[in-house]
């Protein structure tokens, strides 16, 4: 059995994905900063590194898109 995923996650990172296509990768950690960047689920605190708001959230929207980016490339 795998992971089932609400579909508002899916439709987030399918969305950045689409506008964004040569940012994200295989790659959970890069994924996961893109993911804070473009969103606003990490906030910049006076022009420091980006604080998360909301850690899980942005951890499963950037898990999601790594797997769907491997899926893709593998087909």
């Amino acid at each position: 059995m795998g992971n089932i995923r609400q579909t508002y996650i899916k439709r987030v990172a399918i969305e950045l994905i689409r506008h964004y296509p040569n940012d994200f990768s295989g790659d959970f950690q890069k994924n996961k900063q893109k993911v804070l960047e473009l969103t606003d689920l990490g906030v910049a605190v006076e022009g420091g590194p980006l604080r998360v708001t909301h850690k899980k959230l942005a951890n499963r929207i950037a898990g999601y898109a790594t797997r769907y980016m491997k899926r893709k490339r593998g087909t």
